[in-house]
């Protein structure tokens, strides 16, 4: 700003300088002009008056290098001129101030040489017998004396130019200074020119603007981080080329990534084929998805194209853990064939004894073991739907009607309706303990202690002992199923609880189990927010472990 206002000062001084120059020479040449015509007048009035009287003598006997007289006859001719010879001279009768002094008396005119640097004055007068006098001088023009001044110019023009750059520079200086000295975060507290009181206003308008949106913008960005940093999909955020705007928690422990990576390029913290052809496809086609395994978890990731006013500015990419759904898939699929299977078995063997009876293959007396085989098949056909409906009411969270129910009194329940088939392998059945009020739905209850009491009595021993311990304190309920069976291996113990898996295959036939008892007692228990435990040891049985928050 100051050299501009240097800039703008020196550039006045120097036009107005130059203006007054050309002005100044251009009145005082008018004024020396008028009064050099003026003098010539006075001068040929003198000398017209002289030759009236004395005649051409006295004008021979004049002897002047300025002034050039020449007297010219009524007709044009030429009498006498005191520079040139009369007999060469032209006739001046058409000359502009001959003419004019034939007509008025007087007459003037001014003529300027070929080369501009000099002009001729002409005054000419009418005498009494009708000639005409006239004189004239030549004086320098405009041009002239200006060329003769150009060192005197120069020489202001320099002085000029020096003294105003000085007082400029200081003038700019002192003008600029109290600008420089303006404290632009609290404009209305300066104190400045008044001329800049409505600026310095505007500004400070401007500023409570600017805090109000950068206020609502720092909350609306609060909120996005708020939002984003809860999520539990991974989120990122990339600018129209590719570069990282937002990226949130989920997300930095997905790509093993902190803060600092904002700004980078997307593509270096994941360099995957698949990653760089699905950022392509969404580029090109708005949007691209795939899946991909990271840090042992399936992931799906979601790329958008986020477009404005018909230009890419930028890239959404959303990455969900569909772990548990793929497991959730693959558990249907083996389900699904699982149940095929159970389900086909028996059918085999009920069609396989019904076409050996309807063939008269059968002898009469084997027809009531087929019979019975066939109610037996039929009735473990009827289990498996049974278990597999109670299964499907689980897996769909289904609402059932809760109660206040004895965990002591169902478990005595169970060990009447088992007490046959504990009788039949020798196996006694215990209750003890608390017992064990919580709310919860009781036919589920039952199944979880009945299909825990049946494998402990199925799986054990003859001669063999199955315990259950109920026990309440602190809001919890802890129910214990303790057998002297045949125990489980450890590398068992995390799938006992999976559907159709079997421990010994050839056992779980000969015992009649469908596969799905512990299934239905772990979804039951997940049902009521418990957890569940196993504990065994290969022949020296199986403790397992419920606990209900009362």
């Amino acid at each position: 700003m100051t050299s501009k206002i240097l800039k703008s000062i020196l550039s006045v001084v120097i036009a107005v300088l130059l203006a007054s120059l050309v002005i100044i020479t251009g009145v005082l040449y008018r004024y020396f002009g008028t009064m050099q015509e003026t003098q010539l007048r006075d001068e040929l009035s003198l000398a017209a008056s002289a030759t009236e009287q004395l005649g051409e003598g006295y004008l021979e006997k004049l002897d002047s290098d300025r002034y050039r007289l020449t007297w010219i006859n009524a007709d044009g001719t030429v009498i006498f001129d005191s520079h040139a010879d009369v007999s060469s001279m032209e006739n001046h009768a058409s000359r502009e101030e001959i003419k004019e002094a034939f007509l008025m008396g007087t007459g003037g005119s001014v003529r300027r040489s070929t080369t501009l640097t000099e002009q001729t004055i002409y005054e000419a007068t009418r005498l009494n017998d009708g000639s005409v006098l006239r004189i004239s001088v030549s004086r320098a023009t405009a041009l002239v004396l200006v060329l003769g001044m150009i060192q005197p110019i120069a020489i202001v023009l320099v002085i000029a130019i020096v003294l105003s750059a000085w007082l400029a520079h200081r003038m700019a200086k002192h003008v600029v200074e109290p600008l420089n000295k303006l404290n632009l975060e609290k404009p209305m507290e300066n104190e400045a020119y008044e001329e800049l009181s409505p600026l310095l206003h505007r500004i400070h308008v401007q500023q409570l603007e600017i805090q109000s949106q950068v206020q609502t913008l720092k909350h609306k960005q609060n909120e996005f981080e708020q939002i984003t940093e809860n999520m539990k999909e991974a989120l990122v955020l990339l600018d129209g080329l590719g570069r990282i705007l937002s990226i949130n928690s989920a997300a930095k422990k997905l790509f093993g990534v902190g803060a600092s990576c904002i700004g980078e390029d997307f593509l270096t913290i994941d360099r995957k084929q698949n990653m760089r052809l699905a950022l392509e496809e969404a580029r090109t086609q708005g949007h691209a998805d795939f899946r991909d395994n990271k840090n042992g978890r399936e992931y799906q990731f979601d790329l958008s194209r986020i477009d404005s006013d018909g230009n890419n500015r930028g890239m959404v990419i959303l990455a969900f853990d569909i772990t548990e759904q793929v497991d959730a898939e693959k558990h249907r699929q083996e389900f699904t064939a699982n149940v095929s299977h159970e389900l086909k078995t028996p059918l085999q063997s009920i069609i396989g004894s019904a076409e050996l009876m309807e063939n008269g293959i059968v002898k009469e007396v084997d027809v009531p073991r087929f019979v019975g085989h066939i109610r037996k098949e039929a009735s473990r056909l009827v289990n498996l739907i049974d278990d597999i409906i109670r299964l499907s009411q689980l897996d769909e969270r289904a609402e059932m009607p809760s109660e206040e129910v004895s965990l002591k009194t169902i478990s005595e329940e169970v060990c009447e309706t088992l007490a046959d088939a504990a009788k039949l392998k020798d196996v006694s059945l215990e209750v003890v303990g608390d017992e064990g009020i919580m709310r919860g739905i009781r036919r589920l209850l039952y199944e979880v202690i009945y299909n825990l009491c049946d494998n402990s009595i199925k799986y054990n021993n003859r001669g063999g002992s199955v315990k259950i311990s109920i026990s309440q304190k602190q809001g919890q309920v802890s129910l214990i199923v303790q057998d002297t069976g045949i125990g489980i291996s450890p590398e068992h113990h995390d799938k006992v609880f999976e559907r159709f898996y079997r421990v010994d295959k050839s056992h779980s036939k000969q015992s009649g189990g469908t596969g799905l008892g512990l299934s239905i007692v772990k979804h039951a228990v997940q049902y009521h927010h418990g957890k569940i435990a196993v504990e065994s040891e290969i022949n020296r049985g199986t403790t397992i472990s419920v606990l209900f928050d009362t």
